[in-house]
């Protein structure tokens, strides 16, 4: 059994959770101004590139998986979502329980120009880490849920 660190500065995960917080800080302010918490950012955003890049008509199971949130907090988020405007949620032809999911064009543009603002925060966030390659590839490594 190895000894627990003294230091929180030798503790990977103390690192990690505290790493975590200041990037959750730096890019709930960036979304501020544009209305958007950090959930229905990732939410949308989501939904935006499962739509528009990955061609596909996720349900909302698919993007909870994709997104790897709680399904039931992605429904409620999804009602704020189409409330808002920003998604459309229609019965699946295939399964009347599920519910497809289709970003409308007031989505389309706020999930370009929120991913473009969170991209910036990246950017700058992560320079101090190494090279983008490096730290992606860590990245990576650590969000790998079959390793």
């Amino acid at each position: 059994m190895t000894q627990p660190s003294l230091q929180p500065s030798m503790s990977p995960g103390f690192l990690l959770w505290r790493t975590t917080l200041r990037w959750q800080r730096a890019v709930v302010a960036a979304l501020r101004p544009l209305r958007l918490t950090h959930v229905q950012f990732v939410l949308l955003a989501s939904a935006w590139w499962l739509t528009r890049v990955a061609g596909e008509k996720p349900t909302q199971k698919r993007l909870a998986e994709h997104a790897a949130t709680d399904p039931m907090m992605t429904s409620q988020v999804l009602r704020t979502l189409e409330t808002m405007g920003l998604i459309k949620r229609a019965p699946s032809p295939d399964d009347g329980r599920a519910r497809r999911l289709s970003v409308t064009k007031r989505g389309l543009a706020l999930a370009q120009r929120s991913i473009a603002v969170v991209e910036a925060v990246d950017n700058e966030f992560f320079a101090t880490a190494g090279p983008r390659a490096a730290v992606l590839r860590i990245l990576n490594r650590l969000a790998d849920e079959s390793a």
